[in-house]
């Protein structure tokens, strides 16, 4: 998001970060931790806790496109890809220490090292695109651990519409729960999510960390993030989220997500 006459951060991989973008942006694995285990306490209270320990990783965008080349199956229908769910063993190159700024906005003294990813079980990382703002980051975060929730639960093989739209929700129902949070309401959980299962609670780590009200631009900025999910024109990624959606609000998370085990489809 580039406000004009605004300077921004000229990333090593091309992209442009406004300044009150980066702000909240995550910029390092270990940066990014404690948003994962936000992401992993809203699933908790949701009754959707996922045990095993996935490795969460930041990345560049060379290496987040690497590791989709190394994956034999998935769905990828966007543009651009800012985060992926692993399942095949490979080594990936993560940003390890947030890079400095140097002169004329630009990131210098980029650390990386290799992680080599081990298969445990069906899903061996989870990896997010570095240097976007934390609600973004967030909200692709939830979508890839409903991925990994998935996989991990043994769901049989979707259909993309339904599975990146099912995972769409759940990213945008992390967003509403945020913009709910900082805005000094003790609702944690977003409408959708309040209606979706009649046996899910939303737990006190399901809202932010970051207590208090959000600036203007940042509830602007989570918005705008929910419209793209809501907008979204594609197949897959729109279609899918509309009519996940539809059906979350219609039946609830839980009832929709069994109808989906034993379909393959969203109710009707």
């Amino acid at each position: 998001m580039q406000p004009r006459d605004t300077k921004y951060l000229l990333l090593d991989d091309g992209r442009k970060l406004c300044l009150e973008c980066l702000d909240s942006a995550i910029m390092d694995t270990h940066e990014c931790q404690p948003l994962y285990l936000e992401i992993q306490d809203f699933y908790e209270g949701l009754n959707m806790k996922v045990e095993q320990q996935i490795p969460m990783l930041l990345v560049e965008r060379q290496a987040l496109n690497e590791a989709m080349e190394g994956e034999k199956n998935g769905h990828h229908h966007l543009p651009e890809t800012r985060g992926l769910c692993l399942s095949e063993e490979q080594t990936v190159t993560t940003i390890l220490k947030r890079p400095k700024i140097g002169a004329g906005y630009r990131i210098i003294d980029m650390i990386t090292e290799p992680y080599r990813l081990i298969r445990r079980c069906e899903v061996t990382a989870i990896l997010v695109l570095y240097g976007l703002p934390r609600l973004l980051t967030g909200s692709i975060l939830a979508h890839e651990m409903m991925h990994a929730w998935l996989r991990l639960k043994g769901y049989p093989n979707l259909s993309p519409e339904v599975e990146e739209g099912i995972c769409q929700v759940l990213g945008h129902m992390w967003l509403d729960s945020e913009m709910y949070s900082g805005s000094g309401s003790d609702v944690a959980s977003s409408s959708s999510s309040s209606s979706s299962s009649s046996s899910s609670s939303s737990s006190p780590g399901s809202t932010s960390s970051k207590k208090g009200k959000r600036s203007d631009f940042e509830k602007k900025l989570g918005e705008f993030f929910k419209h793209q999910i809501e907008s979204d024109s594609s197949s897959a990624y729109g279609e899918g989220f509309r009519k996940g959606n539809e059906s979350v609000l219609k039946y609830g998370l839980r009832r929709t997500l069994d109808h989906i085990r034993m379909t393959g489809s969203f109710p009707i």
